[in-house]
């Protein structure tokens, strides 16, 4: 027994010393969580945006107790989408300035893991914009912008920034970041649809520059689109399809729309709908840093659900119901994606 030991160890030894060896790589896996925090909003009157509803003094009595268990909340949600370690990258939307961001990664569970936040205001009349955090241990930061949203045709048009970040991975590989949250249906289907068209041809148009510089360039867009993956919207304004396509290399590959959902990320009288996304350039599909096996995921753990009263199985367990204070967490779940980034 002892000489078959030996024996294995000298072809152990042997194997180890070929070119096949040499090519073995140390694995490690980034996870990304994109979460809309619904209404993550302090309780201060600011009066350049219409925060008004989110007001102690406010029928929704949004106080600073309200406020507090909002953020534990968000931020026991964010860790527990990490799993066994916390996400190295965390996209936000609806999240109304840095103050909600400085409390949520310094004066939550968060505070310990040494989270740096990348954020700008935005010109939305309700003060909500995007956001991203990240671990400066795990994350470089090379730059940062905003793609604002100025329509010439239309100058009272007013929405959120698209945010966007260059990062390096674990000293790997570049990355190009892009948080997203662009317009809802509120205010009428064609109405909204004509202003998530312009949101997404401004940011097809900003991807194009980039694959113009660098045709394998890796891109990672998250967001809550307020579209699903099948709509016109992704399909042929932004160009994201559910798979590679090989005769196009700038098309996006949307994550989200290679699988049947049982659920969803958002549910709205009963219907479920995947609004929140991740999509990859193809590039991001193969190489040091690339997208695991298992794709994009929701996570749908079972504290942030409740029972649908109105309709049949559960919901997202919310913070309001319309006026109706719940206490819960948002009305959307979060979703996970892990890069496998190999040195």
């Amino acid at each position: 027994m002892k000489k078959l030991k030996f024996i294995l160890l000298i072809i152990l030894i042997h194997f180890c010393h070929t070119s096949d060896c040499q090519s073995i790589s140390v694995q490690d896996t980034v996870r990304v969580v994109f979460y809309n925090t619904e209404n993550l909003y302090d309780p201060f009157n600011d009066s350049l945006t219409m925060d008004d509803d989110f007001l102690p003094t406010q029928p929704r009595a949004w106080g600073y107790g309200r406020f507090r268990k909002k953020i534990i909340s968000i931020s026991r949600a964010l860790l527990a989408a990490g799993r066994w370690n916390p996400p190295a990258l965390i996209g936000l939307c609806e999240i109304e300035n840095r103050f909600v961001l400085n409390q949520l990664v310094r004066e939550s569970p968060l505070q310990k893991f040494g989270y740096k936040v990348i954020h700008e205001d935005s010109p939305d009349p309700r003060g909500v914009d995007v956001a991203l955090l990240y671990q400066p241990s795990r994350v470089s930061i090379v730059n940062h912008r905003v793609i604002r949203m100025i329509n010439p045709m239309d100058s009272t048009f007013r929405t959120r920034d698209v945010l966007e970040a260059t990062v390096v991975l674990s000293n790997c590989d570049t990355l190009h970041i892009f948080v997203n949250h662009w317009p809802s249906k509120y205010g009428g289907i064609a109405s909204s649809l004509e202003k998530r068209k312009f949101v997404a041809s401004r940011v097809r148009t900003v991807l194009d520059s980039l694959f113009d510089l660098n045709s394998m360039a890796k891109i990672l867009m998250m967001g809550d689109f307020n579209d699903g993956p099948d709509q016109e919207v992704m399909l042929e304004n932004l160009r994201a399809r559910p798979v590679a396509d090989t005769t196009s290399p700038s098309c996006l590959v949307n994550l989200m729309g290679n699988r049947r959902w049982k659920t969803g990320t958002h549910k709205f009288r009963g219907e479920w709908s995947v609004l929140d996304q991740f999509l990859v350039s193809k590039s991001l599909m193969s190489g040091k840093v690339s997208v695991s096996g298992t794709g994009a995921t929701i996570f749908s753990a079972e504290f942030l659900l409740e029972e649908d009263d109105g309709f049949t199985g559960h919901r997202p367990f919310r913070t309001f119901a319309g006026p109706r204070y719940l206490g819960g967490f948002s009305d959307h779940l979060p979703i996970v994606l892990d890069l496998l980034v190999r040195h």
